[in-house]
């Protein structure tokens, strides 16, 4: 699978040494699930598995790992990778004379950006106000004195942020590792999750939306806390053991007590990306729906269970053009014929 002479050290030694191929999308997922094997394998016994020198692991791990939460996700590290190679610059790199245009350019004192919108306006270079900063940093390494035309002293740093470190749990399911069948929404009973908040005090709302036929319950807690969080959950399900199969949550603290869930009910719990909004869509583009009815800014106190459930009770019968202009009730009834009513939580 990988290069002749990651593996082979005779040929090294008889010179036939091939050229290095890049890792593939098909070698990061097994990469990705050798990494999950149990007991874990050493990243040398994985190197021996695929075929590759396990520097070069070592170099694809380094380089495309979450920043987020440290884990390895091949469909991310492909993203990078694509993203790294666009933005390379091979077969276009500039001549002596392109850069002694721009270095007479920076000696008068303009800045990166003015040197490259003047040459594009007179049509003389293409070049990206990055690429001149690469340059005055590089010419600054060997010595040279370019950086003194800037105007401000150049911080250069990586152009991402530290790990992040907020509402971090180990051990927590990824979204990646969800059934396909719930990715491809073929069967019932699986939930994406979020709390709304207001203002004014720690009460908020919890909203669940199954993703095939997009009923929607929403729950008032008197806390944005774990124990609130669980107990309503907990009573939920059980109320409707069958409609719960898994559910996908934010990376709120909130929910970091999902275990308890997990242990009382039997449904799985998965998790998002951080600031990856995007993964729970149908949960996302529910609470735009529900923001018509509280919108930011409320004061939470003043919303009851009773407010809730009129809420989803307006969302659950309103017709959805993906459905056929079947309401979600009315779809949800379509797959099941046991649980045909969903009881919504009580209270005032």
């Amino acid at each position: 699978m990988g290069a002749i002479w990651d593996t082979d050290e005779s040929f090294r030694k008889k010179g036939l040494v091939m050229n290095y191929r890049q890792i593939t999308p098909e070698e990061r997922y097994t990469l990705a699930v050798l990494r999950r094997q149990v007991p874990r394998l050493s990243l040398a016994a994985i190197a021996r598995i695929m075929g590759r020198h396990r520097s070069s692991l070592l170099r694809e791990l380094s380089r495309n790992t979450t920043h987020a939460d440290g884990s390895y996700r091949p469909s991310y590290a492909q993203e990078l990778a694509v993203a790294r190679r666009s933005l390379s610059r091979r077969n276009e790199h500039f001549g002596a004379d392109d850069w002694t245009t721009v270095e007479g350019l920076l000696e008068i004192d303009l800045s990166p950006e003015q040197v490259c919108g003047h040459l594009r306006r007179f049509g003389t270079l293409s070049i990206s106000h990055e690429t001149i900063y690469k340059h005055i940093r590089k010419d600054r390494k060997l010595g040279g004195f370019l950086f003194l035309h800037l105007r401000q002293p150049a911080r250069w740093r990586k152009r991402y942020g530290p790990r992040e470190r907020r509402g971090r749990l180990d051990g927590k399911r990824h979204i990646s590792e969800r059934p396909a069948a719930v990715e491809h929404r073929r069967k019932i009973g699986h939930w994406e999750g979020d709390t709304v908040v207001g203002t004014g005090s720690q009460q908020c709302v919890l909203t669940l939306v199954e993703r095939v036929s997009g009923v929607t319950v929403v729950i008032k807690l008197e806390a944005r806390t774990t124990a609130e969080v669980n107990r309503e959950l907990i009573r939920l399900i059980k109320r409707h053991p069958k409609l719960f199969k898994t559910i996908t949550l934010d990376n709120g603290t909130e929910f970091h007590g999902y275990r308890e869930v997990e242990a009382a009910t039997g449904v799985l719990f998965y998790f998002a990306t951080p600031y990856h909004s995007w993964e729970r869509g149908t949960n996302e583009n529910t609470n735009g729906l529900i923001r018509q009815y509280l919108p930011k800014g409320l004061d939470m106190c003043e919303i009851t269970q009773r407010d809730c459930n009129a809420i989803s009770r307006r969302l659950n019968d309103r017709p959805r053009k993906r459905h056929g202009f079947l309401s979600p009730l009315e779809k949800l009834r379509r797959y099941r014929s046991d649980d045909t009513k969903l009881r919504l939580p009580r209270g005032n």
